[in-house]
């Protein structure tokens, strides 16, 4: 990926109650499932996050919103990352000032990049008898939106209206750079 990610690992979820993306470029859904084991054959263990998130919190730091796993482009902002009974949940906006920000509600809409991945290091795993990894505490570094998530059982769905609303207001925007432009 051209950065040195220190040992950081990514599993890919498409949330089976959706990531729904609204009028106001905001994301909802799990990035993670307990319990659910993925292709890789690791299954994440309720309250692996847990130490996680409550050191980034004590520290005033944040999980960050990247684009596909790229350091480079950050997207958003997650303004929720929890555990609950089923998994990790996030909740946050999609930046429409950022130009891939804009791209990824509409991509989202459209139903081509449907799928929620988390970049973390393991800090405790054991083996199990079926040879699966168990990850008993990780450190949350990132969750991304991205083309192929690792449980692909899971799927992502978005409003169509969010999309609609996006293309009319980049057209509008189109519209008023070209006036802006042809006037000088």
């Amino acid at each position: 990926m051209g950065w040195d990610d220190g040992g950081l690992e990514r599993k890919f979820h498409r949330p089976e109650r959706g990531l729904s993306v609204d009028s106001d470029q905001r994301i909802a859904g799990y990035a993670s499932l307990f319990g659910a084991t993925d292709q890789g054959g690791d299954m994440v263990l309720p309250g692996a996050y847990a130490v996680s998130l409550a050191s980034l919190k004590a520290g005033g730091g944040a999980v960050k919103m990247l684009w596909q796993h790229d350091p480079a482009q950050p997207i958003g902002v997650w303004d929720e990352v929890r555990e609950d009974d089923r998994g990790l949940w996030v909740s946050g906006r999609l930046l429409p000032e950022v130009a891939r920000g804009r791209e990824a509600v509409a991509l989202i809409a459209a139903g081509a990049v449907d799928g929620l991945s988390i970049g973390y290091r393991t800090k405790r795993a054991e083996k199990d008898g079926k040879g699966r990894r168990l990850l008993a505490e990780v450190e949350l570094w990132e969750v991304s939106l991205v083309t192929f998530p690792m449980l692909p059982s899971a799927r992502v769905q978005a409003k169509a209206d969010a999309g609609l609303d996006l293309i009319g207001m980049l057209t509008d925007a189109f519209a008023e750079a070209r006036r802006e432009l042809a006037g000088h």
